[in-house]
């Protein structure tokens, strides 16, 4: 009797032992086999970039992006580059500003590589815009003609245009800062005394360096002065340099008088230069002459008002060149002629030299 209670007994324990083993292993085979993919994956949030899982599909059925799909990525992407935005006035035979142009039209070059255009606008953009004024000695019989062309030239502008004026003769001032009242400038002028030397070029260094502070985007300097400096610290070529990498319009109004003054083409031909490098112009009425004086102050005005603005994302951004040549080419609508563009030519390099 005793013998058969022990081999109960140990029976017990031997299925009792088993019993623990299977239930282990069991377990160790659930941790290690993988799991079903019942669970939805989590929602991205707004501007997450979504990063796929590995998947053991077949790469035959996975869909893959098309060429055109790769370049329009390529495309929208500029990793490490800054849009050039070159500003056209666009006129016919006759001088009048051609509007209504798409940009279809047009077409970019950068150093002489065409160019995918990315940005166009011919929307009316108000400018942040200073006036450059000549005091000196030389202006003391012109000043009165010239203040009433320029309320003109104000009228003309855009409403949300801010102004700043600079005056000059032995030293330039900044006579009045930023403002949005065309009759705070003109005021200043009214009580203007012309006398002294003229400080040209450190003017226009002085008004580059103050406009990047305005509000608009869009800048511009308008110049009115006989051009012949003789007593600025900068020199003509500090001028160019600074004017040259500045992203502004200069347009200027020589008053000279060609018959009685020796120097008028000295003074013409530096402002033409400054003027045309940054896409503006120069224009010379007859000193005397008031009503052309007014005319060309209204035609300025519009025409800031009446530009292109063309954007471009360089290709060639690896170039060792310090200066990129741009240029503009139209193809406008049959009927309209041979049509006169006027812009900026270039454009410092965006890498650092």
């Amino acid at each position: 009797m005793k013998k058969r209670l022990a081999c109960t007994f140990l029976t017990a324990l031997v299925v009792i032992a088993l019993s623990q083993l299977l239930s282990a292993r069991a377990g160790q085979d659930n941790k290690t086999s993988p799991q079903s993919p019942t669970a939805e994956p989590a929602k991205a949030k707004s501007g997450d970039v979504a990063v796929p899982a590995k998947a053991s599909i077949d790469e035959k059925t996975t869909p893959r992006p098309t060429d055109a799909k790769l370049q329009k990525l390529k495309d929208d992407i500029h990793i490490g580059t800054s849009i050039v935005n070159v500003t056209v006035s666009v006129t016919d035979p006759y001088g009048r500003f051609v509007t209504g142009l798409g940009k279809d039209h047009f077409e970019l070059f950068d150093d002489k590589v065409k160019q995918q255009i990315e940005h166009f606008t011919d929307d009316d953009a108000p400018v942040s815009l200073g006036i450059v004024y000549d005091v000196s000695g030389s202006m003391k019989e012109r000043v009165g003609r010239s203040i009433r062309a320029l309320r003109r030239f104000i009228e003309t502008s855009h409403a949300d245009d801010d102004f700043f004026l600079i005056g000059f003769n032995d030293r330039a001032k900044l006579v009045q800062d930023f403002t949005t009242s065309g009759d705070n400038i003109l005021g200043h002028l009214m009580f203007a005394n012309p006398h002294g030397s003229t400080a040209l070029y450190d003017a226009a260094y002085l008004a580059v360096e103050k406009v990047g502070q305005g509000r608009q985007t869009k800048k511009a300097l308008l110049i009115i002065s006989d051009g012949q400096d003789n007593n600025s610290r900068y020199t003509y070529k500090e001028l160019r340099s600074r004017v040259k990498e500045a992203d502004v319009q200069i347009y200027a109004i020589g008053i000279t008088d060609p018959a009685n003054d020796t120097l008028a083409g000295f003074g013409r031909s530096v402002l033409e230069e400054v003027t045309r490098m940054t896409g503006g112009r120069a224009f010379f009425p007859n000193a005397y002459n008031e009503p052309e004086l007014v005319e060309i102050c209204t035609r300025i005005a519009l025409e800031l008002r009446h530009q292109y603005s063309v954007g471009f994302y360089p290709t060639d951004i690896q170039s060792e060149a310090k200066w990129h040549k741009v240029q503009v080419k139209v193809n406008p609508p049959k009927g309209l002629g041979r049509l006169s563009l006027s812009y900026r030519d270039g454009y410092q390099s965006f890498k650092k030299q």
